[in-house]
C-alpha cells in the first residue's frame, strides 16, 4: 500500500538513494529542504522549502500535514529533536531518525569491542540546551554528542513513534562527499605511510546503497527503539589501508604510533574497536551484506577520481 512519506534531507548521498527507492516502491514522497541543493526527482516529489532548524518555519510548513512515515536525516542536536516533537507529535505514524555508529563512542567500552543497542544508555545522557549546537564552527566536534542527545530528547519526550537507526560508517557510491575512503586511496597512491594506533581496532561499515536499503526497510516495519545497521566484515584503519593497497596493487607502508593528537588520526583509526552488533535487526528479519561485496569497487571508483 502506498504511503505518504516525508524525508527531511533527501537531496544528497544515501538520502537521495532512499528517496529513489521510496519512489520506485510507489510511495508519495515529499522532501523538506532549504532549496540549496538540486535533486533529480522532477515532478515525482513534493518539495517543501524550509529551514529545519527554524521552529517557526517548520510549524508553518507542516501545520496541516500528516505523514505515515517521517525520515529525519537532519536531526543533529537536542534542539533539532525538540523542534521535531513540537511540529510532528500526533501527525506521524512512524518517525525514523538516522543516527550513527559514532554515538557508541560515548558508551562504556565492551569486552568484545562490539556494541548492542542497549550498550548506549541514552536516558542517562544529560541534555545540554545551552551548548551552541548550531555554531557551524563546532559542527565536527559536536556531532557525536549532538546525535546522542537528540536521541535522548526524543526518547524522553515520548510523543513520536520513534525508531532510531544507528548506521555504520557509510562509504562508496558516486556521491561520497566525505573524503574518508578517498583519504586512504590518496595515501596509497602518494606512497605515504599510514600512521595507525591499533591494527586490531575494527569498525563497522556499510555501502551507501545498503544504508538506503536498510532505511527503506526500517520505515516499513513496526518496531520501535534503536537498531544497529552494518555489513559484516568490520575492518580497522590498518586493515582498510592494506585492502586499498592490495586493490590498487601498491605497497602498504604503515607505521604504528603510540597515540596521535586529534586531527592527526586517519579516518576510522580508533584506540579500541567500534563495531556494531546487528543481532536485533537480524532477529527482525533483515539480512546484511558483507564489505567484500562492494569495498573493492568503491576503492577503484575513488582511484579514478584521484587520477
Amino acid at each position: 500500500m502506498a504511503k505518504h512519506i516525508l524525508v527531511i534531507g533527501g537531496t544528497r548521498y544515501f538520502g537521495k538513494l532512499l528517496v529513489q527507492r521510496l519512489l520506485r516502491a510507489g510511495h508519495q514522497v515529499s522532501i523538506a529542504t532549504r532549496g540549496y541543493a538540486p535533486d533529480p526527482f522532477g515532478e515525482r516529489i513534493t518539495r517543501i522549502r524550509v529551514d529545519r532548524r527554524n521552529e517557526h518555519a517548520m510549524r508553518n510548513a507542516f501545520r496541516d500535514c500528516r505523514y505515515d512515515i517521517v525520515y529525519d536525516q537532519m536531526c543533529y542536536s537536542p534542539l533539532d529533536a525538540a523542534i521535531s516533537t513540537r511540529v510532528f507529535a500526533g501527525k506521524v505514524g512512524r518517525y525514523v531518525m538516522s543516527s550513527t555508529i559514532d554515538a557508541y563512542r560515548e558508551a562504556a567500552p565492551t569486552a568484545e569491542g562490539t556494541y548492542r543497542e542497549a550498550d548506549l544508555p541514552v536516558l542517562a545522557r544529560r541534555i545540554d540546551t545551552h551548548y551552541p549546537w548550531h555554531d557551524p564552527g563546532r559542527a565536527v566536534e559536536s556531532y557525536v554528542a549532538g546525535k546522542v542527545q537528540a536521541e535522548a530528547y526524543l526518547v524522553r519526550d515520548g510523543n513520536l513513534p520513534l525508531a532510531t537507526v544507528r548506521l555504520a560508517h557509510v562509504l562508496g557510491g558516486p556521491e561520497d562527499f566525505t573524503g574518508r575512503l578517498a583519504h586512504y586511496v590518496d595515501l596509497v597512491r602518494a606512497g605515504a605511510p599510514l600512521r595507525y594506533t591499533n591494527a586490531a581496532a575494527r569498525v563497522s561499515f556499510m555501502e551507501a546503497a545498503g544504508a538506503a536499503d536498510f532505511l527503506l526497510w526500517a520505515g516499513m516495519q513496526d518496531f520501535l527503539g534503536p537498531v544497529n545497521a552494518a555489513d559484516d566484515g568490520a575492518l580497522s584503519a590498518f586493515e582498510l589501508h592494506a585492502r586499498v593497497a592490495r586493490v590498487l596493487d601498491e605497497p602498504a607502508a604503515a607505521t604504528r604510533v603510540a597515540a596521535q593528537a586529534p586531527g592527526q588520526l586517519s579516518p576510522f583509526d580508533f584506540a579500541t574497536p567500534l563495531a556494531l552488533d546487528t543481532a536485533r535487526a537480524r532477529a527482525l528479519g533483515y539480512r546484511f551484506g558483507h564489505t567484500d561485496d562492494w569495498l573493492d569497487d568503491a576503492v577503484r571508483h575513488h582511484d579514478l577520481a584521484f587520477v
